[in-house]
């Protein structure tokens, strides 16, 4: 069956149309860089207001788990509380601490905001939704979203503060610790999907979405990189690098202003991210529930644009981890450290080599029952 990409709501024809457009009266010199320019401007205004938005929820959710009504005052249901929070931050005075190393320090915040940016613009939010597609793109993404930690480091060790330091030095030991699961769970989807580019392991899933195609193997793989992707985002239960009960406020204490929002904006947008990677590698991505052999039911599935399907699945996600925060309290650095090295990283390397297995005897869902 052809595959119906092109519905009315999708964005395919309104960037084909500024394309052919910009063609049509610039060289291409121009066109390449006037397009640049609008996808940074569409990345950073999206950047912005998926942190808001993600904010509100997140304080809506507690509140709901709580037993609490939320933010309630500013605006309707205090859906602009977050706008509001905004305004405070960018008005609020930057103070100005004595004795730290001032390059290092200023400079910590910026490391989080381009880690957590470059990571975005590879995210594949729909069809023709794409800003950057290399053919390496889970290597990318693991590649990029390390970069983060040195913003951490460099926090911790500038801020002249036994706390930012004691901070730091817990989220170096915990994000290279879980970077290692994240990184074997997403290659063994790659050994599934025989290719690192984002687009084409979307492709593949057509009518089996991964987390189905490797059997229990995904699955395994699929709870392990939750796991990893939320220890990495620093949120709790994993959340010891910033404990308030410990460290005042962690890598970031000696933070105030714009530099602490940062930090901040950094943390929401991570958590996307990760919701944002599982879903493009483990459950089809931007592409609608398909089965093989249901011509009509999957065409009905194509008339929801391909954007919807993939912040579904992304909001599910952050749901489950919003869930887990609020749920669980937070873990002894021993206990974190022991979850990872003795239980996660062996049983991620064990389901690598099944995964080698299954592919090479032919026995995934695909094979076995011929779906294409």
């Amino acid at each position: 069956m052809q595959q119906n990409y092109n519905q009315p709501l999708e964005f395919t024809g309104l960037t084909a149309w500024i394309d052919s457009a910009l063609k049509s009266v610039l060289p291409d010199f121009w066109v390449i860089f006037i397009q640049l320019v609008l996808v940074a401007v569409a990345l950073l205004a999206a950047y912005a207001v998926i942190a808001m938005i993600l904010i509100y929820v997140e304080r809506k959710i507690t509140a709901f788990f709580q037993a609490r009504i939320g933010p309630n005052r500013v605006g309707p249901f205090g859906i602009f509380q977050t706008v509001a929070d905004v305004m405070k931050i960018l008005i609020k005075e930057i103070i100005h601490i004595n004795r730290v190393d001032k390059f290092l320090f200023y400079t910590a915040p910026f490391f989080m905001i381009v880690a957590s940016m470059m990571t975005f613009g590879a995210i594949p939010f729909g069809k023709g939704l794409h800003a950057v597609d290399f053919n390496i793109g889970v290597f990318y993404v693991i590649a990029v979203s390390s970069l983060g930690i040195i913003g951490v480091l460099l926090a911790g060790w500038s801020s002249n503060n036994k706390y930012s330091m004691i901070g730091a030095m817990r989220s170096g030991a915990q994000f290279v610790s879980y970077e290692l699961s994240a990184g074997f769970a997403l290659m063994t989807m790659v050994i599934l999907s025989g290719t690192m580019q984002l687009s084409e392991m979307i492709e593949t899933q057509t009518y089996c979405w991964n987390i189905f195609n490797g059997h229990i193997s995904s699955l395994v793989a699929f709870v392990i990189y939750l796991i990893s992707g939320h220890a990495e985002t620093n949120r709790g239960p994993f959340d010891l690098p910033e404990a308030e009960s410990e460290l005042t406020a962690g890598y970031h204490t000696e933070y105030s202003g714009l530099q602490f929002g940062f930090f901040y904006l950094a943390e929401y947008l991570n958590m996307f991210i990760i919701a944002c990677i599982a879903a493009t590698v483990f459950l089809g991505g931007w592409l609608p529930l398909q089965i093989a052999g249901w011509d009509g039911f999957n065409q009905v599935m194509w008339y929801i644009p391909s954007y919807i399907w993939f912040f579904g699945k992304v909001g599910v996600l952050i749901f489950l981890s919003l869930w887990v925060r609020w749920s669980f309290p937070r873990l002894r650095i021993d206990q974190l450290l022991n979850l990872e090295w003795k239980y996660l990283l062996p049983i991620n390397l064990v389901n690598l080599l099944i995964m080698v297995f299954l592919v090479l005897s032919g026995l995934t869902l695909t094979e076995i029952f011929n779906i294409r």
